[in-house]
């Protein structure tokens, strides 16, 4: 039986860039369908650190509270060495919350757990993963795109707008659109496993062997769960047993005291590194995101992130396309976050090769925080003193007070799918007409908010008068003075956020 059905996107990938992208456009109102040729969802733990700018994310698409609660804190790294002694040390940066930065340390979940609880938000949404669902053909036009699904209920030719590839490293949309992926192998091949081991202790990460491929070995216990996670290099060539006997055997030969027991194996994968990143991001109205546009060593925890904040990236822009906006702006998209890709690329390699000799240590550098979009076409121009808050950063959060008396934080306004203009103590005259789409605050005496802690001056740089344009990804747009109402106003219209007479007259 050939069915057919239209719809406005088609995201063909269920992990958790596709349902990250699911969410963020069901949010919006976009019609979609998200299919995965897997028959039941991933089962395993391998993406388990989110790390702070990715938490950020699912606090704004309401999901941080129910990570944590699945989650834990990265416990610390017990060295076994072959004389029997142990030494602990905290390979992972741990660093209080500030008011800027909420979340500063990563959490462990592991990705199964991710993946249900972004499920279970969809859900909420109204919408829900197709599992046995795979994509055989596509084609393009201008109008949109004719995909052909088959599933357990037969084929079906499916007709949307926009079509998005999150189907992993062997991405079948890429290789339709012919789409390069160059790269190589890092000569580093490994197993990872979820398995029931007794023997060891759940209040740290085992490791022995560290600087010797050959007999590298760690336990790392998954929070929530009766599982560790094992992780090893093995051989670049030849099979490897990953049932419990054969696991259980290569635990034997690495471990050095002996002592501990393979019960049974939830997960297991062998697989060889690689860091690859396609040519390009978009051909026409089909896009790439996550695994299908980059693939990486798991070393820093950066690829699960990397394609959460695609997704991310991605979501608003094409909602706002969907809604009218110029179809340049889905251009963005590549020009954003591919250099995000290439730089995480090199520092996940780069840390694979310090993991080689034993070096875990993981900082900053990792959290993504840091990361931004100063050179992107939608970055406003602004001249700003050398360490002030640049058009293309991340957007801190921050503490207001409400004219109520209650607190408030900036995170709190930027929530949800809008754009938001923050204005410190200025004129009411100045500020852009009430639109769709745009949350305009005045913050100030006798303003809507108040900043006891100089929240936009300290933080922000903002002078009096000034005002913050954040993107719906919580990203700063732009830095506007208040004599400059007309340069705000062509931005907002250049990503469909005209003022409403402006909009009438375009109609009219």
């Amino acid at each position: 039986m050939n069915k057919q059905a239209t719809v406005e996107v088609l995201i063909c990938g269920a992990g958790a860039a596709g349902l990250t992208l699911a969410i963020d456009l069901a949010r919006r109102g976009v019609s979609l369908r998200l299919i995965d040729k897997l028959p039941a969802p991933f089962a395993g733990s391998r993406g388990k650190g989110i790390q702070p700018r990715t938490l950020e994310v699912f606090e704004d698409l309401g999901v941080i509270d129910r990570l944590a609660a699945v989650g834990g804190s990265y416990p610390p790294q017990r060295l076994h060495r072959a004389d029997g002694t142990t030494v602990d040390s905290q390979e992972i940066a741990v660093a209080p919350p500030t008011a800027e930065e909420p979340y500063r340390t990563p959490l462990m979940v592991p990705q199964f757990r991710t993946e249900a609880v972004l499920r279970e938000r969809l859900a909420e949404l109204g919408h829900a993963p197709e599992y046995g669902g795979e994509l055989t053909r596509f084609d393009q036009d201008a109008e949109g795109v004719t995909a052909t699904v088959a599933g357990p209920d037969g084929v079906e030719t499916l007709r949307c707008r926009w079509l998005v590839g999150g189907d992993g490293g062997r991405s079948f949309v890429r290789h339709a659109l012919d789409i390069g992926f160059p790269g190589k192998a890092l000569g580093v091949r490994a197993v990872v496993a979820d398995i029931d081991l007794d023997g060891l202790s759940r209040d740290a990460w085992h490791r022995t062997g560290e600087g010797d491929m050959d007999r590298q070995i760690g336990f790392c216990p998954l929070p929530h769960t009766g599982l560790f996670q094992l992780q090893a290099p093995i051989p670049l060539e030849g099979e490897i047993d990953l049932s419990a006997a054969g696991l259980q055997a290569l635990v034997d030969d690495r471990w050095p005291a002996g002592g501990l027991t393979v019960r049974s194996v939830a997960w297991a994968s062998a697989y060889g590194m690689n860091a690859r990143l396609a040519d390009r991001y978009r051909t026409g109205r089909v896009l790439l995101i996550g695994d299908a546009a980059h693939i990486h060593p798991p070393t820093g925890g950066q690829g699960l992130n990397t394609s959460v904040q695609d997704a991310y990236n991605l979501g608003w822009k094409l909602a706002a396309v969907l809604a009218g906006a110029p179809d340049g702006l889905l251009d963005t998209y590549e020009e954003e976050r591919r250099p995000i890709a290439a730089g995480m690329l090199g520092l996940s390699a780069g840390l694979l090769e310090k993991a080689k000799q034993g070096e875990m240590k993981r900082g900053r550098e990792v959290h993504q925080l840091d990361l931004g979009y100063r050179l992107s076409s939608l970055s406003l121009n602004a001249v700003r003193p050398e360490n002030d808050l640049k058009p293309g950063d991340r957007a801190p959060d921050g503490l207001l007070r409400g004219a109520g008396g209650q607190a408030t934080r900036l995170f709190d306004l930027m929530a949800g799918p809008h754009w938001t203009l923050l204005a410190r103590a200025a004129d009411p005259a100045s500020l852009p007409a009430p639109r769709a789409g745009l949350r305009i605050h005045a913050v100030g005496p006798d303003s809507e908010f108040q900043d006891p802690d100089d929240a936009l001056g300290a933080t922000y740089g903002l002078a009096d008068g000034e005002m913050v344009l954040v993107r719906p990804d919580g990203y700063v747009a732009a830095v506007i003075a208040a004599t400059d109402h007309a340069r705000l106003e062509a931005y907002l219209a250049g990503v469909d956020l005209a003022a409403p007479r402006s909009r009438e007259r375009a109609a009219a």
